[in-house]
């Protein structure tokens, strides 16, 4: 048919149909192309989910129950208002900061995260190549689909170890001593899971995924959903140790003695309260990680940085470090201000490990770092060590 107006009417139908029309129309850019074109993190989100197939980017994307604390756990900072000071000498402005007596070159660490070839053929490697040019630090799930020994080479130093505590303490010790024999300086023993967890939005994406999912995932892999741990045919450092993982009987007994097997420094990641946080010091670790597993373990719906004054106040000078929802360098900010040491992010590098490897994770922590950097100089405060509380003020809804 050759009506001109019938040509126009299948052109509009089509740029109707489009995404970009779609983001144009309500003044969105498109999707980045390359880690580069990124404006701030968010839009990493967006370049993920377009890659990634319903399952992995659920499992990734997950909270639990009603996501309710996931979405609270961004959504809190908006009730923090920052303070700016004027004609405070910020030439020389730096990120530069000490945790466990070894100089960061900013507060921000990069959280555990498991089975990261799920979202990209590199995995931990493309992370761990990523952190080694930014000169971040890197936690390592217990369940990695790299070993800590290759992360390590990749890293060019050993990275922290998150721990997944098995059922039985000699796998605990063997776990524990791999770990010091690639040269770990911190172990950041996860306590949020115990009870297990609902996490209806990986349930719901994995009805969406219409693949044969059966070479990677072998049959019991949603018992190993529920004890946090996401069902993947490569977790090497779970090889000779098994499945059975983060036992119901598990108790504050074990603090002590985890601390007299291993001269690795030990946080205890998941702490969220005043009470926990003193029975963390009394028992010896050495610092905390303020932590709802970013809204994956329970639908507390109080986010961290709710929870961080009070965990700072009764760990008495304890190091207290914090993640879950950061998506802002003044989020960073902020939490800084409310007494963390170093603040850790887990989707934000995800997103971008999933769309660009480790082009999106630079681009990731260079984005963050810049945001942090600025709201250090609008507010008058050169030096991480210079933040506190009077940098931020309460506005109307903050707990």
């Amino acid at each position: 048919m050759n009506d001109p107006a019938h040509h126009r009417r299948q052109f509009l139908r089509f740029l109707a149909a489009s995404p970009l029309f779609a983001r144009a129309a309500i003044g969105q850019d498109p999707l980045p192309g390359s880690a580069a074109e990124a404006i701030n993190v968010m839009d990493f989100e967006a370049a993920a989910r377009r890659i990634l197939p319903p399952a992995h980017w659920g499992y990734m994307a997950t909270g639990v129950d009603d996501d309710l604390t996931l979405q609270a756990n961004t959504s809190a900072f908006r009730h923090i208002g920052l303070v700016p000071r004027r004609l405070v000498d910020i030439s020389k402005a730096n990120l530069k900061t000490e945790i466990f007596g070894e100089s960061w070159e900013s507060p921000l660490f990069l959280c555990p995260v498991g089975a990261q070839k799920a979202f990209h053929a590199e995995g931990e490697i493309a992370v761990a190549r990523g952190a080694r040019t930014k000169n971040a630090t890197q936690i390592l799930s217990t369940a990695t689909s790299v070993s800590v020994e290759n992360v390590a080479k990749a890293l060019g130093r050993a990275p922290w170890m998150q721990l997944y505590i098995p059922s039985e303490w000699d796998k605990t010790e063997r776990l524990v001593r791999r770990a010091e024999a690639a040269g770990c300086p911190v172990l950041v023993w996860t306590i949020d899971l115990f009870g297990g967890r609902n996490t209806e939005t990986l349930a719901r994406s994995m009805r969406k995924d219409t693949r044969d999912c059966n070479s990677c995932h072998p049959s019991g892999g949603p018992a190993l959903v529920v004890a946090g741990l996401p069902p993947a045919r490569e977790t090497p450092m779970l090889d000779g140790i098994g499945s059975s993982i983060n036992p119901a009987f598990a108790e504050w007994a074990w603090v002590d003695r985890l601390k007299k097997m291993t001269n690795m420094k030990l946080v205890l990641k998941g702490i969220d309260n005043a009470a926990d946080a003193r029975l963390t010091r009394e028992h010896g670790a050495d610092g905390i990680l303020v932590s709802n597993h970013g809204g994956r373990a329970t639908e507390t719906l109080r986010a961290t940085i709710d929870c961080l004054p009070e965990v700072v106040d009764a760990a008495h000078g304890l190091p207290v470090l914090i993640d879950s929802g950061f998506r802002r360098g003044t989020d960073i900010y902020k939490a800084l201000a409310l007494g963390a040491k170093a603040v850790g992010i887990g989707r934000p590098y995800i997103w971008g490990l999933s769309a660009f490897g480790q082009a999106g994770v630079e681009r990731v922590v260079d984005i963050l770092r810049a945001e942090l950097l600025l709201a250090m100089r609008e507010c008058g405060t050169p030096t991480v060590g210079g933040i506190n509380k009077a940098s931020v003020m309460a506005l109307p809804g903050w707990r």
